[in-house]
């Protein structure tokens, strides 16, 4: 039997690269705010060179993300690298502060969209009102979630689906239960 061959899926430029225009920044923005060259930039996005931990954080700082999205995937195997995203290979993403644990399902964020799946810890909520330039598109797999959109408040039960199209939203889960869902952004913002 053949040994399969291990990789790591995405690629932290091509990351990098998608989340900087997701945000309307050029190399020389980036570059400016990071106090490095362009030329570097360029090539920690083409892979050519690789950033120190502490270049991740400012990074990740300086485009709103958590380090940890930055560190990539858990190895898989190499005919999977861009196509299949294992469940426990999944990237975490944000904090995980405010009660909300999210994976990131898409193999990278090289896509017009991002697919991210969100738990929602009973009694939580995100306590603050959210306004981003995406269209959203998510499904409520389990539990009761309330959304509120553009003042307008949602209760939401397994099966139903919503669209944030730029409004200002929050979530809550004011239940006993934790809440998941499969939440659709475009473009990737994470």
């Amino acid at each position: 039997m053949e040994q399969a061959t291990f990789t790591t899926t995405g690629s932290l430029g091509a990351d990098l690269r998608a989340l900087r225009k997701a945000r309307g920044l050029t190399l020389s923005d980036l570059a400016s705010t990071l106090g490095r060259s362009v030329g570097w930039l360029s090539q920690v996005e083409r892979d050519k060179s690789e950033p120190s931990i502490t270049d991740l954080r400012h990074m990740a700082a300086a485009l709103g993300v958590s380090v940890s999205l930055l560190f990539g995937q858990s190895p898989g195997p190499a005919a999977e690298a861009g196509r299949v995203v294992r469940r426990a290979a999944r990237r975490r993403i944000g904090s995980g502060e405010a009660g909300l644990v999210e994976e990131l399902l898409s193999p990278d964020l090289t896509d017009d969209f991002e697919m991210v799946h969100s738990t929602f810890a009973p009694r939580s909520r995100i306590g603050e009102v959210v306004t981003r330039p995406t269209q959203e598109v998510g499904y409520l797999i389990s539990g009761k979630l309330d959304l509120v959109i553009d003042d307008q408040r949602y209760t939401l039960s397994p099966g139903d689906s919503f669209r944030i199209r730029g409004e200002p939203f929050e979530w809550i889960n004011p239940y006993d239960s934790p809440a998941t869902a499969i939440w659709v952004i475009a473009p990737p913002v994470y």
